[in-house]
């Protein structure tokens, strides 16, 4: 088969369209022939030979969801047969044309949705739902701040608070990402200045502050996060584009009885992948399927062009997610 290796650490002429050995599933996994597949932060630091794969994925090839049709049963499989069109995550390996999943993790992908759209959905909507709702407890009637609201997970989490009936305050470097956000759902968006932005959403919220921040950022923007905390809120780290260091006014985490938690989702044991894809495909594929939240595709390009797509993924000007078909 055709997959994306990575020839060495380094930019992205290090990502080279090589033949590699089709993988065949064990017990318990299914092969896919993936169809699209969509570059992610983490693609980017593996490439640079800062953020290793999982034991269990490939070391060389990255990706980290696909979307594609059921190829070949391991022993044991009965959640999906031959010929199922689905969609999910790995630790690895999507840039491919064939991947090896756990039979447990894979979803299938809702009636009608391309698979170019498809390929866009299981990193954003998996990540959002998992940080917003499941760790961070948002419900109806509650206010969330979105960092990098124009990001794939950023777009996704704005469309699921909506669906929750949550209201949604989104940060973004330009205004044209939030005008587009705003058609999302997002309610109120904000252009940093200079890196701030709590005294702007204290003003847009009465000086109550947010119940939960999904913190795509991280760095400073964690330090602005606790200026604009509610009481008892939720603020959940999930990406630190913006560094991994932040100056915490403890006293006001004290006071405000407000959580900090920090979530992953690549390098968590197979179990928990098995549960958040579960938790997935009950909550919110239907939203998918009733096209209540839809995935944003920014671009789509050749498997064979991914060095331009990481290229174009560094210069944080899309808006939604980069796709590559295969």
């Amino acid at each position: 088969m055709r997959a994306i290796v990575i020839a060495r650490p380094g930019g992205p002429e290090v990502l080279e369209l090589r033949d590699v050995p089709t993988p065949t599933p064990s017990r318990g996994e299914v092969r896919i022939r993936v169809h699209a597949t969509a570059v992610n932060r983490a693609d980017l630091l593996q490439r640079q030979g800062r953020y290793a794969a999982p034991p269990d994925a490939p070391q060389d090839i990255p990706g980290l969801e696909y979307a594609g049709v059921v190829d070949a049963l391991g022993e044991g499989v009965t959640e999906v047969v031959k010929g199922d069109r689905v969609f999910g995550i790995v630790g690895g390996g999507s840039y491919a044309e064939y991947l090896v999943a756990h039979a447990r993790t894979v979803v299938k992908i809702p009636e009608g949705m391309p698979f170019v759209e498809a390929a866009a959905v299981p990193e954003a909507f998996i990540t959002a739902y998992d940080a917003m709702v499941t760790q961070g407890a948002l419900t109806t009637g509650e206010t969330v701040l979105i960092s990098a609201v124009g990001s794939g997970v950023g777009t996704a989490a704005t469309q699921i608070a909506r669906a929750l009936g949550a209201r949604v305050i989104g940060s973004a470097r330009t205004e044209s990402k939030l005008e587009r956000a705003r058609a999302l759902g997002m309610d109120d968006g904000i252009v940093p200045d200079g890196g701030k932005f709590a005294e702007r959403v204290l003003e847009l919220t009465e000086k109550r502050g947010v119940d939960v921040v999904v913190e795509l950022v991280g760095g400073a923007y964690v330090s602005e996060n606790m200026g604009c905390i509610a009481k008892r809120g939720r603020i959940v780290v999930v990406g630190l584009v913006g560094g991994a260091r932040a100056d915490i006014d403890l006293a006001a985490l004290l006071h405000k009885r407000a959580t900090i938690i920090g979530t992953v989702l690549r390098a968590r044991p197979l179990e928990e992948k098995i549960a958040v894809s579960t938790t997935f495909a009950r909550h919110v594929v239907p939203l998918l399927d009733a096209r209540a939240c839809k995935p944003v595709v920014d671009r789509v390009l050749a498997l064979a062009e991914a060095g331009a797509a990481h290229s174009y993924v560094a210069d944080n000007q899309g808006f939604g997610k980069v796709v590559l078909t295969a």
